[in-house]
Parts: C-alpha cells; structure tokens; sequence
C-alpha cells in the first residue's frame, strides 16, 4: 500500500530586533530608496548577540510539535537544514534533538536556500520507507553573523529566522505528491563563504581578508536564480501531471522582490497567487520558505484542500520543489 507523507504541524519564530532600511542609512551608504527598489526589503529580523540557529530552531521546533499535537518523544528523526550552524560538529539537529528532549536519530542539510525543500523530500523517503514514522525538519539561519556590514550589495539581503514542520503519514487524498531536487556546483563560486574550512582554514590573514563573510555575485544569482526557480516549477508539476492553472498559492523562497515577479512571469503565474513575505524579513536562506509557508497556512492564504507549491534556490548551487496538497 502506498504511503502518503505530508506537513501535520507547522512553527516559525523570529527574533524580535528589527533593523529597518532607515537603520542601514545609519551603517553603511545606502538608502530605503535603493534597497526597496532593488529588493523590495523593508526590514530584517536580527538574532541577538547570544541567539545561535539551534536556539531559533527549538522555539520553531516547540511550536511545531504543539501544533502537530505531538511530544519530543513521538519524534524518530530530526533534520535541520542550516548554512550558519551553531558549530561544525555536532550537528545544530543533534543540539535541538537534544534541547527539546528528542531521543532520535538527528542530523543537518547543508542546501542553503533550498535546504526546507530538500529536508522535506528527504523527510518523504525516510517515512515512505518505513525508516521513520514522524520526522522534524527545521529550518534555522542566523546570516547576520555571517555577512560584511560594510557591503552595502549583501548586507541589506539578509535576515534571521527559523521555521519548522512535523511529517508524517496522513490521508491519501493530501499531502507531498512531487518533488523534484537539483544542484550545479560548477557555479558554486557565485554564492559562498570561502573561509573556514579544510580548503582554507582561519588564520589571521583570512580573518583580515574578510574571507569569513559571505561572498555574491549579485547579478550572475540573479539570473540562474529566475532561471532555475522558474525550471524547478514546472518539473515538479510534470511529475505530478498537473498544469500552472491547478496551483493555489505558490511559495518561493524570499530572495528578492524581482526574483519572484520574474518568475511568476517565466511561469505563467498571476502574481496573486505568490506568497511575499520578503518585504518584513528579508532572505532568510533555509528558514525562507518555512516561515512563508508558515505564515501561508497561519493567515488562511493556504487551506484545506489547496494546491501549494514551495520553490527554492541557493548555494550550491542547487534548487528544489516541492507540491503539496493541504
């Protein structure tokens, strides 16, 4: 019998510091102006001093389990998808299994933006293949502790944020039906961090290098951004065999204002029907779409029996999507 897996509890938690365009004006030379009309950002959440991924991703994991009905104990497997881990090792799955008093298997993704969809996809096949029967996937990001505040072209990108579903088996008639993941690390040059690593270790040169802060090509993401979200769409879609017209709410990953209106136009898509919350937080990278679908499904955007589809691209680089029924 075949085995439907679909999101039977959602969570989201933001950190409470706000930090407007007119706050940027203050740090770096920029203007609301500017970034509004190249983004469409207004403000970013920014986690505190003391907040690490795990402790966004425990307040969005403890929200999910209560809305799901579930204890810590009824989880079997914990995936965080994260690029701004607490440390290398142990893994920010292993530190939130541990804080919420999981006693499961645990371990991280490391997809950047895209990294809420493929632990979904991986979430899936674990269920599907009776490895477990219900599974957190959180996605957590604190990239304020990772980006130049110097540099004016990625320091208004980014923002903090945690989100988090439970997944399970539920009725045959909702649920995932497709997903679809992708990667190209011959482009992996566009969008890094280049120190800290086995390739190039922390010294004081790369300290003095700012070789600790994210790296982007702006402009090159830009187009294999729209490119690839665009492509990941309709594959998803032709693996399920349904056509743009059968989506109710589409939920792409919150980059950047023109991304997703040059998608929904590459798609074929009114743009009423894309969930935009990049205005209030900015990029988010893994907890993006889990916050947006959070939010989504909190506002009644999304319902019962809606046709929603998650779309993400990142680092890698690598996109995925995912369609589900509601």
């Amino acid at each position: 019998m075949t085995i439907s897996v679909g999101i039977t509890g959602l969570g989201a938690y933001l950190p409470e510091r706000r930090l407007t365009n007119l706050d940027l004006e203050k740090m770096v030379e920029t203007s609301d102006e500017w970034i509004v009309t190249r983004t469409g950002i207004k403000e970013r959440r920014i986690a505190g001093p003391n907040e690490s991924a795990s402790d966004l991703g425990v307040k969005a994991a403890e929200e999910a389990l209560k809305d799901a009905r579930l204890t810590a104990k009824d989880i079997d497997l914990v995936i965080a998808a994260t690029i701004t881990p607490d440390m290398f090792f142990p893994s920010t799955a292993c530190l939130i299994q541990h804080r919420i008093g999981a006693d499961c298997a645990a371990f991280d993704i490391g997809a950047a933006c895209s990294g809420f969809p493929y632990a979904l996809a991986v979430a899936q096949g674990m269920i599907k293949s009776k490895f477990s029967k219900k599974v957190l996937v959180v996605g957590s990001e604190v990239l304020s502790k990772f980006v130049d505040w110097k540099d004016r072209s990625t320091c208004v990108l980014f923002g903090d944020g945690a989100g988090a579903a439970v997944v399970s088996e539920v009725d045959k008639d909702c649920g995932i039906i497709a997903t679809y993941l992708g990667a190209d690390g011959s482009q992996g040059d566009l969008l890094k961090l280049p120190a800290g690593g086995s390739l190039m270790p922390s010294t004081h040169e790369t300290i003095d290098q700012g070789m600790h802060f994210l790296k982007m090509s702006g402009s090159e993401v830009f187009k294999v951004a729209v490119r690839s979200m665009s492509m990941a769409v309709n594959e998803v879609l032709g693996r399920a065999g349904y056509t743009i017209d059968k989506i109710d709410c589409l939920i792409p990953h919150q980059a950047n204002y023109r991304i997703l209106k040059a998608v929904a136009e590459h798609i074929e898509m009114p743009f009423e029907k894309v969930f935009v919350n990049v205005d209030r937080y900015g990029n988010m990278s893994s907890a993006s779409t889990a916050v947006a679908l959070y939010e989504a499904v909190k506002s009644g955007v999304v319902k019962k029996n809606s046709t929603v589809v998650l779309v993400s691209f990142g680092s890698g680089l690598t996109w995925a999507s995912c369609l589900i029924k509601w």
